[in-house]
């Protein structure tokens, strides 16, 4: 219905594989239209389709960060190495 924009928590995610790891998880989110990390302050604000998805999955797709261990297979969006 709307576009939404959220604050959302980066905190424990200082490094720039880590960031880029955030910038992928959230890009894979249906209805996400932006992203702006502010590393420094711990945050990043998304822009968001509220029709699309919830402030409940950019926050879970956020905490699976620190949490994946296992390597993607090549084709897949979540993998750092995948090229559209």
């Amino acid at each position: 219905m709307a576009i939404q924009v959220a604050q959302v928590s980066i905190e424990n995610i200082d490094d720039a594989e880590g960031l880029e790891s955030v910038m992928t998880a959230l890009k894979n989110i249906t209805g996400v239209t932006a992203i702006e990390l502010d590393p420094e302050n711990d945050v990043a604000t998304v822009s968001y389709e509220d029709t699309d998805t919830s402030i409940h999955a950019l926050t879970a797709a956020i905490s699976m960060v620190d949490y994946v261990t296992q390597p993607f297979p090549i084709d897949a969006p979540q993998n750092p190495n995948h090229h559209d």
